[in-house]
């Protein structure tokens, strides 16, 4: 069966959520330290205002009311630190104050030093050479609040600072961390068991026998599901025996296992081994239009959800990023989307116009350089990409400066483009 990639994102995301069991569950208490990229599981209210009390934006002097018109010499007042409580402040007297200290009553405006007649702070010395009599004179035409920060000018106490499904990153936490929270309720992770397939792979670090290849796939989808918020199970690799294979997955229980995921073994050739284990099984085998990645397997495994990718490791984790992430933030809201640009080709290429084709590139400066061939075994070419070129069904070629779409998957590097720094090269395979 042939699917459109449409098609076949709205077919998994359907997928993981009538079949997966997954509703956000009972929700876990974390400490703040240990909730960066979860999502909220239930609205959070602000128990204090923010700030909690009228503060200086600005070192300078804390200004009457009675003194904001006219430029005069005022008295100073004792210092207000950051941290202490000040006594009101008479008429005719400016109190030194500090970046973020308490605004004392009758106060309605802070002078930046800068703005101050000396620019600098007495010393403690200068003060008791003084006698504790100094003055300092301020310009006339000061507006009332002028750099004072309002109690509550951020959020109030009693407002909703979060809702429930925001993810969770730095600036999240620092709000709920100024709001006093120091634990937070987050859903639970979604739980995927993760296996690869095949006679020829063989795990990392292991002797490599002859005719046989180190499992990469395995460690791709583990790091790019762990990255995007999942809980994930390794299986050991599995071989090319349907009887084994079988057994592994009758050996999955529901509940704790939102989704198996595997690799390898079901696209068109003599040894397919996960077509042949799920023959008989409720699992979809279908070819989608998209280069890389066009075989496919979706359905459920006595009730879980399976998927099944290709074995070539750049269709895995191209099939990873099209079809399995964007599902996994429509139902847990983790991880966040990836950013989608438009961007200017430096390259040409040539497209299987029957297909969606999927190209690594390099973008920055607005533009994106193809970096690789189309091939499905490039993992050099993906590890030095930042981003997937997308060419729609229907186009057989672009020139270099025509428009594109890109998918970000990596930092955006800072410094001016150059073609001459982009890693070029080739191959064959298009899985």
């Amino acid at each position: 069966m042939r699917r459109t990639v449409a098609e076949h994102q709205a077919a998994v995301a359907g997928l993981l959520r009538w079949s997966s069991g997954y509703d956000g569950g009972v929700p876990e208490v974390l400490p703040l330290a240990r909730a960066l990229g979860r999502v909220l599981a239930a609205d959070v209210l602000a128990p204090v205002s923010l700030p909690p009390f009228d503060n200086s934006q600005m070192d300078g002097y804390a200004v009457h009311a009675d003194d904001l018109a006219g430029s005069t010499a005022l008295s100073v007042a004792e210092a207000i630190p950051a941290g202490s409580v000040p006594a009101d402040l008479r008429p005719g007297t400016a109190a030194p104050i500090m970046t973020g200290a308490m605004i004392p009553a009758g106060a309605v405006a802070v002078v930046p030093i800068e703005r101050a007649d000396p620019a600098q702070f007495y010393s403690v010395a200068a003060l008791a050479d003084l006698g504790g009599t100094a003055t300092v004179t301020l310009p006339g035409g000061i507006d009332t609040g002028l750099f004072v920060r309002r109690a509550g000018s951020d959020i109030a106490e009693g407002e909703v600072a979060l809702t429930a499904g925001t993810l969770l990153g730095p600036a999240q936490l620092g709000l709920l961390a100024a709001c006093g929270a120091g634990e937070v309720p987050v859903r639970p992770r979604f739980h995927v068991l993760l296996l690869s397939t095949g006679d020829e792979v063989a795990e990392p670090g292991a002797p490599l026998a002859p005719g046989t290849i180190y499992d990469a796939n395995t460690t791709l989808l583990e790091a790019a599901l762990v990255e995007a918020g999942t809980e994930v199970t390794r299986h050991r690799l599995v071989g090319d025996d349907p009887a084994v294979l079988r057994d592994a997955f009758a050996a999955i229980t529901a509940g704790s296992t939102h989704l198996v995921l595997s690799t390898g073994g079901i696209s068109q050739g003599a040894y397919e081994v996960v077509k042949q284990a799920l023959s008989d099984s409720g699992v979809e085998f279908s070819s989608v239009a998209m280069q890389p990645g066009g075989p496919q397997a979706h359905g459920t495994i006595s009730g879980i959800p399976f998927l099944g990718f290709p074995g070539n490791p750049v269709s895995a984790i191209v099939s990873f990023e099209m079809f399995l992430r964007p599902a996994l933030h429509q139902l847990t809201g983790a991880p966040a989307p990836r950013p989608v640009l438009e961007a200017v080709l430096v390259d040409g290429l040539e497209s299987p116009g029957a297909k969606h084709q999927v190209r690594r590139g390099l973008y920055r400066g607005g533009k994106v350089a193809l970096v690789g061939g189309p091939d499905s075994h490039l993992l050099h070419a993906l590890a030095a990409s930042n981003c997937l070129v997308h060419v729609p069904e229907g186009v057989t070629a672009l020139q270099a400066g025509d428009r594109v779409e890109v998918t970000l998957i990596g930092p955006v590097p800072s410094d001016p483009f150059a073609v001459e720094d982009v890693l070029v090269l080739d191959g064959a395979g298009t899985d």
